[in-house]
This record gives structure tokens, sequence and C-alpha cells, in this order.
């Protein structure tokens, strides 16, 4: 477990640290501007900004976001020159932890719902539920992704917003209670469903993936500290700092680039076809978020890398407010 001091104690201001805050934050302006040209691109079939000079107009916008962003983060800056960097940490790493709470939610409310309509669907119960017209549009992925698990998932960051738990004990319960449904229909009563099985894959993907920002918050990952383990804060933080940028950013950058590069992308390409299993209309229909799942990963990974840059700097210039974390298994 890890000990931190209270956030309110935390001191907004602090030594100027110019070089790494301009490098966190335009880490974080180029992510929201990759993410928001991304939207552009699948969803309305933009060129990709490194096509500005091929002729299509509308590449230069993504470009100027891109600029915009990297304008913002620089002008963040050179405004609060004497923010200190735990300070920043602090609100970076908030903003993530609610990020991942509205996943949460989105995904545990998003995993009942899609697994009612595929009970009520697999057992031929559509048209005395739903009626004629409706029933008819639940067998297609592309009216249950925008209509239902689109509003769903909204929901689910505005419980977020008004909660304070992390969300995740509720689903690794509920994955539990899945696992123990499978088990007493499949034995006791003969009874088994593909869509129980695809719930439980679900949660479970949604759990070990939106976590990991949580654990590396926290410490909780493994690592091997035969040498770390010796060093003072001050040479802690220059090894995470380092860790940060060649390990951990550059890691989700891949993940992010090769996931999400072009509108036929591993993950863009499901998410753009609201892609089903194989079990087709047997099973649950969020195959397509489980694609998405591996982008948030990422995303939320580099956030959080952000954040532990700022505390590592923080750490290497003994500025106060350190977080003693115990070792994993203490």
């Amino acid at each position: 477990m890890s000990t931190a001091s209270d956030p309110d104690n935390l001191s907004r201001h602090g030594t100027p640290a110019p070089v790494p805050r301009v490098f966190g934050w335009a880490m974080l302006a180029a992510l929201a501007a990759f993410m928001i040209n991304n939207v552009f691109i699948v969803a309305w079939g933009f060129p990709k900004p490194t096509q500005a000079f091929g002729g299509d107009g509308r590449a230069w916008l993504l470009v100027a976001i891109y600029a915009i962003f990297a304008a913002l983060a620089v002008f963040w800056v050179l405004r609060t020159p004497d923010r200190a960097l735990r300070h920043d940490a602090r609100a970076i790493s908030d903003f993530n932890a609610y990020l991942i709470r509205g996943c949460y939610f989105a995904v545990l409310f998003t995993g009942i719902a899609d697994a009612a309509i595929a009970f009520i669907r697999v057992e031929g119960l559509l048209p005395y539920v739903f009626g004629e017209k409706l029933s008819h549009d639940l067998i297609r992925s592309h009216f249950i992704g925008p209509w239902i698990h689109f509003p769903l998932a909204v929901l689910g960051f505005v419980v977020a917003a008004f909660s304070r738990s992390l969300g995740f004990i509720w689903l690794a319960l509920l994955i539990v209670i899945a696992e123990l449904l499978i088990v007493f229909s499949r034995f006791v009563f003969s009874y088994e469903q593909a869509l129980m099985g695809d719930l439980v894959r679900y949660w479970y993907a949604a759990l070990f993936l939106f976590s990991s920002a949580y654990t590396l918050l926290d410490e909780g990952h493994v690592r091997v500290d035969v040498l770390y383990a010796s060093f003072d804060v001050r040479r802690k933080g220059r090894v995470n700092a380092v860790g940060a940028i060649l390990m951990g950013m550059s890691t989700s950058w891949v993940i992010i680039l090769v996931g999400m590069g072009s509108a036929n992308a591993i993950i863009n390409s499901p998410v753009r076809n609201f892609e089903v299993s194989q079990t087709g209309t047997a099973g649950m229909y969020t195959k397509y978020q489980m694609a998405a799942f591996l982008g948030i990963f990422a995303i939320t990974m580099l956030i959080q890398f952000v954040s532990y840059l700022f505390e590592a700097v923080a750490d290497m210039r003994d500025e106060p407010g350190h977080r003693d974390v115990e070792p994993v298994g203490h």
C-alpha cells in the first residue's frame, strides 16, 4: 500500500520546471489532437495529416489541430511558470482516475444490458418484449452500438462524476457472479449460451486493461528491483523519469499509432464496423468494444506516465510531497 501526502496540503506553487512541464503537457496535447483527428479520419474519411501536401486541403485542418494543441500546452506552462510538478501530477492523475471510473461504469452498464438483450434474442422473445420493428433493430450491431451502448457509456461517465469508487471492485464481483452462474447453469440445469462466456470475457478484459493505469499510480506493477531498491529518492527519480519516457510513453504511443493509425487499423476497423463475434445473434454485440479496450489501456497508461514523469522529476529535484510506497506483497 502507498502512503501519499494529503492532496489538500500539496503546494500549488513550486520551483519552475519549464522543460519537463512543456514536454509532459505537449505529450497530452498530442494525444488529445490525435484522438480528435482520429474521429475525423474514421467517421468522415479525412486524409491523414501526413497527406497535407497531397492535394487534399482537409489534411491541413488536422495539422492545424496539432499546432493549436501544441501551442495551448506551451501557453499553459508559460501562463503558470511556478506551478509545482506534484500539483500538476495530481491533477493529471485525478483526471485519469475519472476517465477510468467512467470506463468501468460504462462496461458495467453495457454488459448487463447487452447480456439481457442477447438472452431475450437467443430465446426468441424479442418480438414479444420489444415489438416487431424494434426486435428487427436489436439483431443489428449498427443499431445497438450507437443507440444502446453509447447512451449507456455516457451514463457511466455521469455516474463516475458523482462516485469516488474506481468501480473495479463491483466489476470484479460481477465477474465472479457471472462465472458462478455459468457453473450452476451448465452442471445443474444443463443450460449454457454463448452470451454467458462473452459477458465474462468482456468484463474481465475491461478489468485487466483499465486497472493498469491505477496500478501504476499505486506502484502495484511488478518491478525487477535488484538495484533499484537500494537507490535513494533522487536516484529513483532519475530511473523513473527515464523509464517513463523510454519504456512507458513509447510503448503507449506504439499501441495507439498501430491500433489507430488509419481508418482500417486493428482498433479503428472493428469499432467503425461495430464488429461482433462469430457466434452472431447467439452472443453479445460487444466485440468491437473489446478492440477499443486496448486503445483505452494505452491512452490511460500514457496519461498516467505523464503524471509519473512529473512525480519522478520532482523526486530528482528533492521537492516536498514525495509518496513513500511499500514494495508489492508487504
